[in-house]
């Protein structure tokens, strides 16, 4: 009974391969948690508390039972289709990307007075620039444009080095706009901004608050 069961599985199986259609995709929820990820740590933050629901667990069963031969059945069809699964994972981890992390991190410390005063802002297209010189004294104007320029230069070059580290140099369009907003997304309050339509605004305050325990939190902003 047993083999005749394997035998179905086996041809249905099969059929099933024969359908799939293998579709290489950007995958945005990754590219948003890479995106913070990098973010964070260049803005000097702590990984996110929010904490994932519990997995369900799978019933235990007994060798040769159906839930064993659906388990068998969905291993074989996750190795036949791997490829389509690859695409949704994002590589952030090379030593090219490594290195202009590093850059960015030492760096944000000369610039964030900048984007604190208003001088530097953000820009819709991933990158900064100098928004106001007027705040800027005399003796730094230099500087600032100097570490915008570094800042810049860091920044394309870690959204073409993501999209060639996956195999994927098309993507960096995508990785340059998922950037552009989480960038944004987890500013500070009181730094500027662009919107969609180049217009500059200035983020208000966010403030962290408990849902359900003291582990699990949520970030609210103002608009």
């Amino acid at each position: 009974m047993k083999t005749i069961r394997m035998s179905s599985m086996l041809g249905l199986l099969l059929f099933v391969t024969a359908c799939v259609t293998i579709n290489v995709y950007f995958p945005t929820a990754e590219a948003v948690e890479a995106a913070d990820q990098i973010i964070r740590g260049v803005y000097g933050e702590e990984e996110g508390s929010e904490t994932s629901p519990p997995k369900e667990t799978q019933p235990s069963s007994s060798l040769g039972s159906p839930v064993s031969d659906r388990n068998l059945l969905v291993s074989l069809l996750e190795w036949m289709v791997s490829p389509a699964q690859a695409a949704a994972d994002i590589n952030i981890q090379s030593p090219a990307i490594n290195t202009i992390r590093a850059s960015m991190e030492n760096r944000f410390s000369s610039l964030k007075p900048f984007y604190a005063n208003g001088s530097v802002g953000m820009t819709n297209d991933g990158l900064i620039t100098v928004r106001d010189l007027n705040a800027v004294e005399l003796r730094d104007r230099k500087k600032v444009t100097t570490l915008v320029a570094d800042e810049n230069r860091d920044r394309n070059a870690l959204y073409k080095e993501i999209a060639r580290a996956n195999g994927h140099p098309e993507w960096e369009a995508d990785i340059r706009k998922t950037f552009a907003k989480r960038w944004v997304d987890n500013a500070p309050g009181g730094w500027w901004y662009q919107d969609g339509g180049g217009n500059w605004k200035k983020k208000y305050p966010c403030s962290r608050w408990a849902v359900g325990s003291p582990s699990v939190t949520r970030k609210i902003c103002l608009r």
